[in-house]
């Protein structure tokens, strides 16, 4: 018996010693090992309140802020904390119901957990937060985070600065050892998306002590743990506001894009895409009612035309196709061409404005007249050239001229989202005409003129204008010229854009030879109606064929002739000749650069053209139908999916829009192209006969 007492006493020892075991392993586990009570249990001691730093400022030419920073709040929530709140009340202060107030939070708890604040309503209004502050003590578990939102004092350069939005999950995936974290905000387009490490500062936080009804009550441990906000630097732009402001306004009521470089530099002067917007319709409370309006806009106000849009460049291609020639040596100043109003050389013929006269005696007329027989002959002579064995061999090399002057290659330009544009390689035409021994000069002949499958860029056309202007150099245009406080570390961003670029060896002879044509062109040729007071000016006209309705209007130049300190390049869609409106946008723009000013005498004209309304017929009627269902209340307008990387359309134009502005063809469009135009706008509609 005493043998049995013993092993039962050792056996209630083993579970007293066992029980007391697992009860010390759990406190062990719930006090030390433990994360979730260890979080929970500092949440309600201590308050985690990040700082948000201001973004770095963005400055034009002249130190003008073009953007600023200013304070809105957020409503913030922590899962956790939530205790008895009047959801009702709370509900119907932010305009959602019960089904959405829960929606919200599971979606917190999913992304940061239920013991990290997450934002619950970002970007109050004024008169949202003022109702909110005044009430959260009856909502434990929600507080007020302040932050820095953008301001634009100048109401322009939206497509330039860019905007900023809140990260999602795909984002802290791609940047998960950035920093970044939920709730934050990022450059989403734009300078702000390109800089987006120089701006965005370094957040900071700071810790105070809760009471047990969570109030605050001061800072944790005097401030020992607080980490302070670093602002982020400022960037100093070449742009200047007030010529951006100008081109904004002459491309109202119009699409296209106007682009203006500073050639010594490569610093682009203005970048203006037509139809804009105001910056500040994306800044802070403003982004949520107008993003997706912006979005579903068929005219496509977010593309930013200057580095997406691509065209053919019509006549503004000849003074390249003219300087190829000259440095080929099949061609000198004083070639000339009997164009008798048409180029018959290749059975197909290519009509011309002109005939006789002696248009065409020499480069600098055939230039100043826009001679497309002329800039026929010359291309076929390069292409034929006898140097090479084959046409397909003197194609090679003409493309190589093309892609030494930034044609169907990206320039670099520090902005997202650039295109190439398209110099089409032989095997397209190889596969157009089934060989390389089945096709020759003749077959890509209005390539000469800018047609066929060429297609360039705003930018593009504006830095082909800063080699020549140049006399065979230019800088990677760009629109920041310098960070604050720049270091070494900043050469990434900064030193590709300080470097001097040498195109072939073009001696200057030939250029100083295209510089007089391109006056003339200004003098007595297709741009002489367009006068800049007190500047001798060099520039060329040119219409590009639109499938889509009225031919695009396009111009290019630079100024002074003597000492160029500006080149602009000009496309408005559907606005018929080069010298009708594009022409007149150029000229104001290098009158306001060089003078400092518009004469009083001529700001009547400038009012005439921004009030000009070359929208197409399709996108007013479909700007009328969302009005009238607006105002209607009718249901949500259906997307029509267009989108803002459409695809490139893979035609060829084998006429010059700009002789027979009546004149269209079919062209083939690739399977996975989007139409630019809504589906009833895909007629074509007649040419623009102004002249």
């Amino acid at each position: 018996m005493r043998a049995y007492n013993q092993s039962r006493g050792r056996v209630v020892q083993t579970i007293f010693i066992v029980v007391f075991l697992v009860i010390i392993g759990q406190l062990l586990h719930l006090q030390i090992l433990s994360a979730k009570y260890r979080v929970q249990a500092e949440s309600n001691a201590r308050y985690r309140k990040v700082v948000y730093p201001d973004r770095g400022i963005i400055y034009d030419r002249k130190k003008r802020a073009v953007l600023e920073n200013t304070t809105i709040y957020d409503l913030w929530i922590t899962p956790s904390e939530l205790r008895n709140i009047d959801t009702a009340s709370f509900c119907k202060v932010l305009s959602i119901d019960i089904a959405e107030f829960k929606r919200r939070i599971a979606g917190a708890i999913i992304k940061n957990t239920s013991y990290k604040a997450s934002v619950f309503e970002p970007l109050l209004p004024p008169d949202l937060f003022a109702r909110l502050n005044e009430n959260m003590y009856r909502y434990p578990g929600f507080s007020l985070q302040e932050r820095p939102v953008r301001s634009y004092p100048f109401h322009a350069a939206a497509g330039v600065l860019g905007y900023l939005g809140e990260v999602d999950t795909l984002f802290l995936k791609r940047h998960r050892n950035d920093g970044y974290e939920m709730g934050d905000y990022a450059g989403m387009s734009g300078l702000e998306n390109s800089y987006e490490k120089i701006l965005m500062g370094q957040r900071g936080v700071q810790y105070f002590i809760r009471d047990n009804k969570s109030r605050l009550q001061g800072s944790y441990e005097n401030g020992l743990f607080d980490t302070i906000a670093t602002a982020g630097r400022n960037l100093y732009s070449s742009m200047d506001i007030e010529l951006q402001q100008l081109a904004e306004k002459l491309l109202q009521n119009k699409i296209g894009s106007v682009v203006a470089i500073n050639p010594k530099t490569g610093g682009i002067l203005a970048m203006a895409s037509g139809p804009s917007y105001d910056p500040n319709m994306l800044a802070g409370f403003e982004r949520k009612k107008n993003i997706g309006r912006l979005m579903l806009d068929t005219a496509r106000p977010l593309l930013n035309r200057a580095i997406k849009g691509q065209y053919p460049p019509g006549s503004t291609f000849k003074p390249l196709g003219a300087l190829v020639a000259l440095d080929e040596g099949v061609i000198t100043p004083a070639f000339g061409y009997p164009c008798m109003g048409y180029y018959a050389a290749c059975g197909n013929n290519v009509k011309c404005l002109h005939s006789g006269g002696g248009h065409a005696d020499n480069l600098r007329t055939a230039l100043a007249h826009s001679c497309n027989a002329y800039f026929s002959q010359l291309f076929r002579m390069a292409i034929d050239n006898p140097a090479y064995p084959n046409a397909a061999a003197g194609y090679l090399k003409w493309k190589e001229y093309m892609n030494h002057f930034g044609l169907g290659v990206k320039l670099g330009v520090d902005l997202p989202g650039e295109d190439a544009g398209n110099i089409p390689d032989t095997a397209r035409y190889n596969k157009d005409f089934g060989g390389f021994a089945r096709w020759n000069s003749c077959n890509i002949l209005t390539l000469g003129i800018g047609q066929d499958r060429m297609l360039l860029t705003p930018l593009q056309l504006a830095n082909v204008m800063c080699i020549v202007a140049n006399k065979g150099s230019y800088y990677t245009p760009h629109l920041v010229d310098s960070i604050e406080n720049e270091s070494g570390a900043d050469s990434v961003y900064t030193a590709r854009y300080r470097k001097k670029h040498l195109v072939t060896n073009i001696g200057n002879d030939a250029y100083d030879a295209i510089h007089e044509a391109m006056a003339e062109v200004a003098i007595s040729g297709t741009a002489s109606a367009i006068k800049v007071p007190g500047v001798n000016y060099c520039a060329k006209t040119g219409t590009a064929q639109n499938p889509h309705g009225q031919n695009h209007s396009i111009f290019v130049c630079f100024a002074p002739k003597e000492n160029p300190r500006i080149v602009v390049a000009v496309v408005v869609e559907n606005a018929g000749m080069g010298s009708t409106w594009a022409g007149p946008i150029g000229g104001f723009m290098m009158e306001k650069y060089l003078n400092d000013t518009i004469a009083k005498d001529r700001l009547a004209d400038v009012e005439e053209i921004a009030h000009t309304n070359l929208i197409p017929a399709a996108i007013k009627k479909w700007y009328a139908d969302r009005d009238a269902a607006a105002q209607a209340k009718a249901a949500p307008r259906e997307e029509t999916g267009v989108t803002e990387d459409a695809a490139t359309e893979d035609k060829r134009i084998t006429f010059d829009p700009e002789t027979e502005p009546n004149r269209k063809e079919p062209v083939t469009i690739a399977k996975n192209t989007i139409a630019l135009l809504p589906n009833n706008d895909q007629k074509n509609k007649k040419g623009n006969n102004r002249q």
